[in-house]
């Protein structure tokens, strides 16, 4: 680089440093008057005289959510006596956490005009879609409300195919469709004389429809006028064989009580933990005669045993990030029966342990930390040597703790050491060196100036392992088995980077996964939640497909991390951990978050890159250089984050 270049750089650093000195000081000018003012009216009579109002305020305001929440007690305690009280509270701390704050018309709204306009949309060609709907002694004016939701669909190619298997009891449903089948011929009624079965019902609408493509309905829900719109704008525009979208969850009264579901685009691993595709799904003709309809084996979790066959065979997924699909949940919907739900359990694991054999995986389906979530113990083949890499200048208190918990802790013993020497100044390090006398733990010496990628670089080079851990020296192990839950993501040929679950030292989460976008670059996923939050619709806790995962703890096969050319070097202090795996994720490999390997990450919540206006430049810089290499993925927004979703925040909090 040419000596004016130079120049022009450390011109424009100067004046970044000047800009941001500037901002610095105009902020706490402007809080010092913020303050001042707090303090002038908080002590004034008026102020002084309306305390006892605003007391009064608080109180009713507690009161009339108390009010509220009896309401609520007899399901929480019906959760209590079938799950157990923890279970029964993450349960309610989760869903009133996920009560919106915006109102349903701005989730769901759309205006009169625009669905005209749908309405008067012509597609070429106008694919038939057949919404296969099963009955069963349905509530009649949730039926009512479904068949509403149906016939008000701005887009009008349809076929609404209901298999009726009501008893004697309820008459009523079969006059209902009877009724609608007379006076709208895109509704086919199909009486069954016995109930055969969720499963088997549903393959008989299957089995009868006609449309090139195939949407699944559930009896009591209800669909987005623009629902069947949307879907074929996608299937026109991308030619997709498997779509689903988000999803509004209500419970009761679709205006009062309700929780939006904005899920991530296809991600293989998290559909291994629950089925979080669910509704609304819409497959191809072509897609359901090569992987065949419902079997009655998984009845209980028939839909899940479904779309993961449907996923394995799909040329192409999309997600449609729209509330288009409506789910009751009331007493009917959602069995308290223990005995039903450990049945359908029992059926979800069956699905998951075919989908293993059909894969040519071997592992294990567990329960995960949740009822109804699973986890998949893949079994690790031979006993691949593991190379951790970890760069250190001086901090020995830090390094001792990493070096004994690894030494201590780890259940798997098959790796190596690689501590990266890196400029040191304290002779106690030197000292401390010498001490080392495990022959798994070697020292290399690394004498340039510090640059985290190509430091790491040059230990990669000198690893043995087949598998590279890349590990900060202020990490602390937790669980014994954090390796194997590693390792047995990295050892299948799919996967590229995996990624731990990091804690502060307060117990808080630092590192779930990484999402692209936040604050203008990338952000940890959850952070500063506390350890057992269960996260947005319990991500924090599962294993899951993600764009990125921290350099702070990233394991990757050493061919595929050579495959893609190490770090990125021009990434010095930052984002060469995302650059790393966006470069993975383009040759194909998906990357893993998996929470159940666990470490303490001592790094401090206020500390970071931006401890000096030199550091912010760089940082800055580096967030540029991020942006400018992959600014297409950027564009697009990070495929494992919905767009619904703030970038402002790591909270998962609506944008």
């Amino acid at each position: 680089m040419s000596t004016s270049r130079l120049e022009e750089q450390l011109k424009e650093a100067r004046a970044e440093i000047k800009v941001l000195e500037r901002e610095n000081k105009e902020l706490h000018t402007a809080l010092g008057q913020a303050q001042k003012s707090i303090q002038e009216y908080s002590s004034t009579v008026s102020w002084r005289i309306t305390a006892p109002l605003r007391a009064c305020r608080s109180l009713l305001h507690y009161a009339f959510s108390a009010l509220k929440m009896a309401g609520k007690l007899p399901k929480f305690f019906s959760h209590v006596k079938n799950y157990g009280l923890r279970k029964a509270l993450q349960t309610a701390k989760s869903r009133l956490r996920s009560q919106p704050t915006v109102s349903l018309k701005e989730l769901i709204g759309t205006e009169e005009a625009e669905l005209e306009a749908e309405r008067a949309q012509v597609f070429d060609p106008m694919p038939l879609i057949s919404i296969v709907v099963p009955l069963y002694n349905t509530n009649e004016e949730h039926l009512k409300e479904m068949l509403d939701s149906v016939q008000q669909q701005t887009y009008g190619a349809w076929e609404l195919m209901l298999i009726d298997a009501s008893d004697e009891n309820h008459a009523g449903v079969g006059s209902l469709c009877k009724e609608r089948a007379r006076d709208n011929e895109r509704i086919v009624y199909h009486p069954i004389p016995q109930n055969l079965g969720i499963a088997d019902n549903t393959n008989i609408g299957l089995a009868a429809a006609t449309g090139a493509y195939i949407a699944l309905l559930d009896h009591d829900d209800l669909l987005h006028p623009s629902a069947l719109f949307e879907f074929v704008q996608e299937i026109d525009t991308t030619g997709p064989d498997l779509l689903y979208s988000d999803e509004l969850i209500f419970y009761g009264s679709l205006e009062k009580e309700y929780t939006p579901h904005f899920k991530p685009d296809f991600s293989p691993d998290l559909l291994r933990s629950y089925n979080y595709i669910c509704h609304f799904l819409v497959f191809s003709r072509g897609l359901y005669e090569t992987c065949g309809g419902m079997r009655s084996e998984c009845s209980g979790s028939q839909d899940y045993d479904l779309t993961l066959r449907l996923s394995e065979q799909a040329a192409t997924i999309a997600h449609i990030p729209k509330l288009l699909y409506f789910w009751r949940r009331h007493a009917e919907s959602y069995s308290t029966d223990l005995q039903q739900r450990t049945r359908c359990i029992i059926a979800a694991k069956t699905a998951l342990e075919d989908q293993l054999e059909r894969l040519g995986l071997q592992g294990e389906v567990l329960d995960a930390n949740l009822a109804t979530y699973y986890r998949i113990s893949y079994a690790i083949q031979g006993s691949p040597l593991v190379s951790i890499i970890i760069p250190n200048k001086d901090h020995v208190e830090d390094l001792e703790t990493c070096l004994q918990s690894i030494l201590k802790t780890s259940s798997y013993t098959h790796y190596e050491i690689l501590i990266i020497e890196n400029n040191s100044e304290d002779s106690e390090t030197f000292r401390y060196y010498e001490q080392l006398t495990d022959p798994r733990i070697k020292l290399l010496t690394y004498t340039e100036e510090f640059n985290f990628a190509a430091l790491n670089n040059f230990a990669a080079e000198h690893a043995n392992g087949e598998y590279l851990l890349f590990l900060n020296n202020d990490t602390e192990v937790i669980n014994p088995a954090w390796l194997e839950e590693m390792l047995m993501f990295a050892q299948r040929g799919d996967v590229g980077a995996v990624g731990a679950k990091l804690y502060y030292p307060d117990n808080t989460i630092q590192h779930a996964g990484v999402i692209l976008g936040i604050a203008g670059g990338a952000g940890h996923s959850h952070k500063g939640k506390k350890r057992n939050d269960l996260g947005y619709f319990n991500r924090a806790q599962l294993v899951q497909n993600i764009s990125a995962v921290t350099g702070a703890c990233l394991m990757v096969g050493k061919n595929t991390f050579f495959e893609v050319e190490g770090f990125t070097e021009e990434f010095t202090i930052a984002y060469n951990d995302v650059d790393l795996c966006l470069k993975l994720r383009e040759r194909g490999y998906l990357n893993v978050y998996t929470p159940y390997a666990e470490l303490y990450h001592f790094e401090s919540k206020s500390r970071g890159y931006e401890d000096t206006p030199e550091k912010i430049a760089r940082l800055r810089s580096e967030v540029v250089r991020l942006r400018t290499r992959w600014g297409e993925v950027f564009e697009n927004g990070d495929p494992y984050y919905n767009p619904n979703l703030t970038l402002e925040r790591e909270d998962f909090s609506l944008s």
